[in-house]
C-alpha cells in the first residue's frame, strides 16, 4: 500500500505545498536527508491560534500538532518530486508549543504529530524528537514543527 493510500484511509489528502511566507525555502535536501522548515498549525479553516495553559487545552493542541505533521509530509512530497513513496523514515521532529510559563505538557501536545506519523507510516514514522515551550509563535499559532526526513 502506498503512503498516500494509507493517508487516504486516515481521511488525509495532501494538498500542494505552500510557498514560503518570507525569505527562506521550505526544505533543503542534503544527501538523503530533507530538512523541512517549521510548519505552523493550520487547517481548512485557517490558522489554529492559541496559547496552551491559557486559552487552549492539551487535546486541542495535539490536534493542532497533527496538522503540522500533515504539512510536513506535504513538503516532503514536494521534495520527492511528488512521489511520497520515496520517504524512507522520519528522522527527527522539533516541536514548538505556544504556552504559558507554568505549562509543562509540551510533549503531550507534540504527541499529536508523533502519533499521526506512526499511524500513517508505521515504524518508518518513529523518530527522535524535542518538544519545547515558546513564549509566542508566528501569527499567534499554537504549534510549529520542523522535521528531518530520510528519502530514497
Amino acid at each position: 500500500m502506498s503512503i498516500e493510500d494509507r493517508l487516504a484511509e486516515l481521511g488525509v489528502t495532501l494538498k500542494d505545498a505552500p510557498a514560503p511566507a518570507a525569505n527562506y525555502i521550505p526544505y533543503v535536501q542534503v544527501g538523503d536527508l530533507v530538512h523541512v522548515s517549521g510548519q505552523i498549525s493550520m487547517d481548512e479553516n485557517g490558522l489554529i491560534k492559541g496559547k496552551l495553559g491559557q486559552d487552549m487545552e492539551t487535546e486541542t493542541g495535539a490536534k493542532a500538532a497533527r496538522t503540522c505533521a500533515i504539512s510536513l509530509l506535504t513538503q516532503v512530497k514536494a521534495a520527492c518530486g511528488g512521489d511520497l513513496d520515496r520517504l524512507v523514515r522520519v528522522v527527527k521532529l522539533t516541536g514548538f508549543v505556544n504556552s504559558t510559563l507554568d505549562y509543562t505538557d509540551q510533549p503531550l501536545v507534540i504527541n499529536g504529530a508523533s502519533d499521526f506519523l506512526v499511524e500513517a507510516l508505521g515504524d518508518a514514522g518513529r523518530h527522535a524528537r524535542s518538544a519545547v515551550s515558546a513564549a509566542s509563535l508566528p501569527l499567534g499559532v499554537a504549534v510549529e514543527i520542523e522535521g528531518i526526513f530520510q528519502i530514497r
